[in-house]
Protein backbone atom coordinates (compact mmCIF):
# COMPACT_ATOMS: atom_id res chain seq x y z
CA UNK A 1 0.00 0.00 0.00
CA UNK A 2 1.26 3.46 -0.85
CA UNK A 3 1.45 5.17 2.54
CA UNK A 4 2.03 8.55 0.92
CA UNK A 5 -1.53 8.71 -0.29
CA UNK A 6 -4.11 10.59 1.75
CA UNK A 7 -7.14 8.98 3.43
CA UNK A 8 -9.66 7.37 1.11
CA UNK A 9 -12.71 9.43 0.20
CA UNK A 10 -15.83 8.49 2.19
CA UNK A 11 -18.12 6.04 0.47
CA UNK A 12 -21.73 6.75 -0.41
CA UNK A 13 -22.80 4.47 2.46
CA UNK A 14 -20.69 6.45 4.92
CA UNK A 15 -22.23 9.73 3.74
CA UNK A 16 -25.74 8.29 4.01
CA UNK A 17 -25.00 7.18 7.58
CA UNK A 18 -23.93 10.72 8.52
CA UNK A 19 -27.02 12.22 6.89
CA UNK A 20 -29.24 9.73 8.75
CA UNK A 21 -27.69 10.83 12.05
CA UNK A 22 -28.12 14.55 11.30
CA UNK A 23 -31.74 14.05 10.21
CA UNK A 24 -32.54 12.12 13.39
CA UNK A 25 -30.88 14.89 15.40
CA UNK A 26 -33.29 17.45 13.90
CA UNK A 27 -31.17 19.05 11.18
CA UNK A 28 -33.47 19.69 8.23
CA UNK A 29 -31.35 21.90 5.99
CA UNK A 30 -27.77 22.71 5.00
CA UNK A 31 -26.95 26.38 4.43
CA UNK A 32 -23.24 27.09 4.67
CA UNK A 33 -20.08 25.10 5.36
CA UNK A 34 -19.16 27.45 8.23
CA UNK A 35 -21.45 29.24 10.73
CA UNK A 36 -21.88 33.00 10.41
CA UNK A 37 -22.15 35.26 13.45
CA UNK A 38 -24.73 37.83 12.45
CA UNK A 39 -23.90 39.99 15.45
CA UNK A 40 -20.42 40.47 13.99
CA UNK A 41 -21.70 41.71 10.62
CA UNK A 42 -20.70 45.29 9.71
CA UNK A 43 -23.22 48.01 10.42
CA UNK A 44 -23.47 48.73 6.70
CA UNK A 45 -24.51 45.15 6.05
CA UNK A 46 -27.21 45.30 8.71
CA UNK A 47 -28.49 48.56 7.22
CA UNK A 48 -28.62 47.05 3.74
CA UNK A 49 -30.61 44.09 5.09
CA UNK A 50 -33.27 46.38 6.58
CA UNK A 51 -33.40 48.85 3.64
CA UNK A 52 -36.66 48.95 1.58
CA UNK A 53 -36.79 47.16 -1.75
CA UNK A 54 -35.39 49.06 -4.75
CA UNK A 55 -37.68 50.68 -7.29
CA UNK A 56 -38.45 48.87 -10.57
CA UNK A 57 -35.76 48.87 -13.24
CA UNK A 58 -35.40 52.26 -14.99
CA UNK A 59 -35.34 52.75 -18.74
CA UNK A 60 -31.81 52.45 -20.17
CA UNK A 61 -31.76 56.08 -21.32
CA UNK A 62 -32.70 57.32 -17.84
CA UNK A 63 -30.23 55.24 -15.83
CA UNK A 64 -27.56 57.22 -13.97
CA UNK A 65 -24.00 56.77 -15.01
CA UNK A 66 -22.05 54.04 -13.23
CA UNK A 67 -20.13 55.43 -10.26
CA UNK A 68 -16.42 55.76 -10.64
CA UNK A 69 -14.05 53.50 -8.76
CA UNK A 70 -13.90 54.68 -5.13
CA UNK A 71 -10.92 56.89 -4.49
CA UNK A 72 -8.50 56.72 -1.57
CA UNK A 73 -10.20 56.69 1.79
CA UNK A 74 -13.58 55.70 0.31
CA UNK A 75 -14.94 52.32 1.38
CA UNK A 76 -17.08 50.40 -1.03
CA UNK A 77 -20.37 49.09 0.38
CA UNK A 78 -20.10 45.59 1.78
CA UNK A 79 -22.48 42.81 0.89
CA UNK A 80 -24.31 41.16 3.77
CA UNK A 81 -23.29 37.57 4.36
CA UNK A 82 -26.10 35.00 4.48
CA UNK A 83 -27.18 34.16 7.99
CA UNK A 84 -27.95 30.48 8.60
CA UNK A 85 -30.84 29.53 10.82
CA UNK A 86 -29.80 28.27 14.25
CA UNK A 87 -29.71 24.51 14.70
CA UNK A 88 -32.34 22.89 16.91
CA UNK A 89 -31.51 23.22 20.59
CA UNK A 90 -29.04 26.01 19.96
CA UNK A 91 -26.17 23.56 19.48
CA UNK A 92 -23.93 22.73 16.56
CA UNK A 93 -22.54 19.61 14.96
CA UNK A 94 -19.04 20.76 14.10
CA UNK A 95 -17.66 17.59 15.70
CA UNK A 96 -19.75 15.18 13.61
CA UNK A 97 -17.78 12.45 11.86
CA UNK A 98 -18.54 10.17 8.95
CA UNK A 99 -18.76 6.67 10.47
CA UNK A 100 -16.67 4.08 8.66
CA UNK A 101 -14.28 1.20 9.17
CA UNK A 102 -11.55 3.52 10.43
CA UNK A 103 -13.88 4.68 13.22
CA UNK A 104 -14.60 1.09 14.25
CA UNK A 105 -10.87 0.31 14.29
CA UNK A 106 -10.17 3.33 16.49
CA UNK A 107 -12.95 2.21 18.86
CA UNK A 108 -11.38 -1.25 19.12
CA UNK A 109 -7.96 0.22 19.86
CA UNK A 110 -9.35 2.60 22.49
CA UNK A 111 -11.33 -0.15 24.22
CA UNK A 112 -8.36 -2.54 24.17
CA UNK A 113 -6.15 0.07 25.83
CA UNK A 114 -8.36 0.23 28.95
CA UNK A 115 -7.10 -1.98 31.77
CA UNK A 116 -9.83 -1.11 34.28
CA UNK A 117 -13.49 -0.12 34.18
CA UNK A 118 -12.62 3.42 35.25
CA UNK A 119 -10.09 3.66 32.43
CA UNK A 120 -12.74 2.38 30.02
CA UNK A 121 -15.18 5.03 31.22
CA UNK A 122 -12.53 7.68 30.60
CA UNK A 123 -11.87 6.27 27.10
CA UNK A 124 -15.57 6.47 26.26
CA UNK A 125 -15.86 10.01 27.62
CA UNK A 126 -12.96 11.10 25.38
CA UNK A 127 -14.06 9.09 22.33
CA UNK A 128 -15.52 11.26 19.55
CA UNK A 129 -16.08 8.58 16.93
CA UNK A 130 -19.79 8.11 17.67
CA UNK A 131 -21.95 11.09 16.74
CA UNK A 132 -24.47 10.28 19.47
CA UNK A 133 -22.25 12.03 22.02
CA UNK A 134 -23.09 15.33 20.27
CA UNK A 135 -26.80 15.16 21.12
CA UNK A 136 -26.71 13.26 24.43
CA UNK A 137 -26.55 15.12 27.72
CA UNK A 138 -24.55 12.49 29.59
CA UNK A 139 -22.51 9.38 29.06
CA UNK A 140 -24.48 6.46 30.52
CA UNK A 141 -21.75 4.00 31.46
CA UNK A 142 -22.91 1.70 34.27
CA UNK A 143 -24.70 1.19 37.55
CA UNK A 144 -24.64 -1.37 40.34
CA UNK A 145 -21.77 -3.50 41.55
CA UNK A 146 -18.95 -4.27 39.06
CA UNK A 147 -17.94 -7.27 41.22
CA UNK A 148 -21.42 -8.81 41.06
CA UNK A 149 -21.93 -12.30 39.66
CA UNK A 150 -24.72 -11.08 37.34
CA UNK A 151 -24.38 -8.45 34.59
CA UNK A 152 -27.44 -7.14 32.75
CA UNK A 153 -27.02 -5.52 29.31
CA UNK A 154 -29.64 -3.42 27.51
CA UNK A 155 -29.55 -1.66 24.15
CA UNK A 156 -29.36 2.11 24.75
CA UNK A 157 -30.37 4.69 27.37
CA UNK A 158 -33.59 6.69 27.23
CA UNK A 159 -34.53 10.18 28.33
CA UNK A 160 -34.38 9.62 32.10
CA UNK A 161 -31.13 7.70 31.80
CA UNK A 162 -29.62 10.48 29.69
CA UNK A 163 -30.56 13.10 32.28
CA UNK A 164 -29.15 11.15 35.24
CA UNK A 165 -26.24 9.43 33.51
CA UNK A 166 -27.31 6.00 34.84
CA UNK A 167 -28.85 3.01 33.03
CA UNK A 168 -32.41 1.86 33.73
CA UNK A 169 -33.64 4.60 36.05
CA UNK A 170 -36.91 5.47 34.30
CA UNK A 171 -40.16 3.50 34.35
CA UNK A 172 -38.52 0.46 32.77
CA UNK A 173 -35.74 0.65 35.37
CA UNK A 174 -38.26 0.72 38.20
CA UNK A 175 -39.87 -2.41 36.77
CA UNK A 176 -36.44 -4.03 36.50
CA UNK A 177 -35.82 -3.26 40.17
CA UNK A 178 -39.08 -5.00 41.12
CA UNK A 179 -38.19 -8.01 38.97
CA UNK A 180 -34.81 -8.30 40.66
CA UNK A 181 -36.36 -7.92 44.11
CA UNK A 182 -38.74 -10.77 43.32
CA UNK A 183 -35.77 -13.17 43.13
CA UNK A 184 -33.96 -11.67 46.10
CA UNK A 185 -31.60 -9.27 44.27
CA UNK A 186 -31.10 -5.51 44.14
CA UNK A 187 -28.73 -3.14 42.33
CA UNK A 188 -25.95 -3.74 44.82
CA UNK A 189 -25.91 -7.38 43.68
CA UNK A 190 -25.94 -6.87 39.91
CA UNK A 191 -23.99 -4.83 37.35
CA UNK A 192 -25.93 -2.95 34.64
CA UNK A 193 -24.82 -1.44 31.32
CA UNK A 194 -25.95 -0.82 27.73
CA UNK A 195 -24.48 -1.67 24.33
CA UNK A 196 -24.74 2.01 23.31
CA UNK A 197 -23.82 4.41 26.15
CA UNK A 198 -25.40 7.56 24.65
CA UNK A 199 -29.09 8.25 24.12
CA UNK A 200 -30.08 8.35 20.43
CA UNK A 201 -32.09 11.48 19.54
CA UNK A 202 -35.79 11.04 20.20
CA UNK A 203 -35.18 7.58 21.70
CA UNK A 204 -34.86 6.14 18.21
CA UNK A 205 -33.21 2.78 17.63
CA UNK A 206 -29.41 3.05 17.25
CA UNK A 207 -28.24 2.62 13.67
CA UNK A 208 -26.11 -0.41 12.74
CA UNK A 209 -23.12 1.92 12.34
CA UNK A 210 -23.60 3.40 15.83
CA UNK A 211 -23.95 -0.06 17.36
CA UNK A 212 -20.87 -1.39 15.58
CA UNK A 213 -18.80 1.57 16.78
CA UNK A 214 -19.91 1.08 20.40
CA UNK A 215 -19.63 -2.73 20.38
CA UNK A 216 -15.89 -2.89 21.28
CA UNK A 217 -16.54 -0.86 24.43
CA UNK A 218 -19.35 -3.03 25.81
CA UNK A 219 -17.34 -6.16 24.91
CA UNK A 220 -14.39 -4.81 26.90
CA UNK A 221 -16.71 -3.78 29.73
CA UNK A 222 -18.01 -7.37 30.01
CA UNK A 223 -14.46 -8.71 29.87
CA UNK A 224 -13.29 -6.40 32.68
CA UNK A 225 -16.36 -7.00 34.88
CA UNK A 226 -16.04 -10.76 34.26
CA UNK A 227 -19.47 -11.83 35.59
CA UNK A 228 -20.58 -15.43 36.07
CA UNK A 229 -23.88 -14.83 34.24
CA UNK A 230 -24.95 -12.38 31.53
CA UNK A 231 -28.59 -11.34 31.12
CA UNK A 232 -29.53 -9.68 27.84
CA UNK A 233 -32.49 -7.36 28.30
CA UNK A 234 -34.15 -7.53 24.90
CA UNK A 235 -33.09 -9.12 21.63
CA UNK A 236 -31.02 -6.15 20.43
CA UNK A 237 -28.18 -6.55 22.93
CA UNK A 238 -28.13 -10.34 22.45
CA UNK A 239 -27.96 -10.01 18.66
CA UNK A 240 -25.05 -7.58 18.85
CA UNK A 241 -22.95 -9.55 21.32
CA UNK A 242 -23.85 -13.11 20.33
CA UNK A 243 -24.09 -12.54 16.58
CA UNK A 244 -27.47 -14.28 16.35
CA UNK A 245 -30.53 -13.24 14.38
CA UNK A 246 -33.30 -14.98 16.34
CA UNK A 247 -36.14 -12.92 17.74
CA UNK A 248 -36.59 -12.55 21.47
CA UNK A 249 -39.46 -15.06 21.60
CA UNK A 250 -37.27 -17.77 20.12
CA UNK A 251 -34.17 -16.72 22.06
CA UNK A 252 -35.52 -16.11 25.56
CA UNK A 253 -35.54 -18.72 28.27
CA UNK A 254 -32.66 -20.85 26.99
CA UNK A 255 -29.08 -20.79 28.18
CA UNK A 256 -26.38 -19.75 25.73
CA UNK A 257 -22.66 -18.97 25.89
CA UNK A 258 -20.82 -15.69 25.44
CA UNK A 259 -17.09 -15.86 24.65
CA UNK A 260 -15.00 -12.97 25.98
CA UNK A 261 -11.83 -14.33 24.42
CA UNK A 262 -10.61 -15.33 27.88
CA UNK A 263 -13.47 -17.47 29.14
CA UNK A 264 -17.00 -18.65 28.38
CA UNK A 265 -19.84 -16.95 30.26
CA UNK A 266 -23.32 -18.41 30.63
CA UNK A 267 -25.98 -16.05 29.31
CA UNK A 268 -29.73 -15.85 28.94
CA UNK A 269 -32.01 -13.38 27.14
CA UNK A 270 -35.35 -12.07 28.34
CA UNK A 271 -37.82 -9.35 27.43
CA UNK A 272 -36.75 -5.74 27.85
CA UNK A 273 -38.61 -4.07 30.75
CA UNK A 274 -39.83 -1.33 28.39
CA UNK A 275 -41.52 -4.01 26.27
CA UNK A 276 -43.12 -5.52 29.37
CA UNK A 277 -44.63 -2.13 30.22
CA UNK A 278 -46.33 -2.17 26.81
CA UNK A 279 -47.18 -5.88 26.92
CA UNK A 280 -47.87 -6.81 30.56
CA UNK A 281 -49.13 -10.29 29.65
CA UNK A 282 -45.54 -11.22 28.73
CA UNK A 283 -44.43 -10.72 32.35
CA UNK A 284 -45.27 -14.36 33.05
CA UNK A 285 -42.57 -15.45 30.56
CA UNK A 286 -40.06 -12.94 31.95
CA UNK A 287 -40.81 -14.30 35.43
CA UNK A 288 -39.80 -17.78 34.22
CA UNK A 289 -36.52 -16.34 32.89
CA UNK A 290 -35.75 -14.69 36.23
CA UNK A 291 -36.57 -17.89 38.09
CA UNK A 292 -34.05 -19.66 35.84
CA UNK A 293 -31.52 -16.96 36.74
CA UNK A 294 -32.13 -17.48 40.45
CA UNK A 295 -31.74 -21.22 40.08
CA UNK A 296 -28.44 -20.79 38.21
CA UNK A 297 -27.13 -18.57 41.03
CA UNK A 298 -28.13 -21.10 43.64
CA UNK A 299 -26.38 -23.88 41.75
CA UNK A 300 -23.21 -21.78 41.65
Amino acid sequence: MDMTQGPAAPSLRDLEALLDFLQAAGVDGLLEEAPVDRFALPAEAEASRSAPAQRPEMRPDLRPAAPATPGPGVTAPTRAAPVPAPLPGGGGYDGAVIPGEETVVSAREAARSAETLEALRACLAAFKGCNLHLTAKNLVFDDGNPQARVMLVGEAPGRDEDLQGLPFVGRSGQLLDRMLKAIGLDRSQVYIANVVPWRPPGNRTPTPQETEICKPFIARQIELADPDILVFLGAASAKVLLGVQDGIRKMRGRWMTYDTGRRQIRCIATFHPAYLLRSPLEKRLAWRDFLALRQALLEG
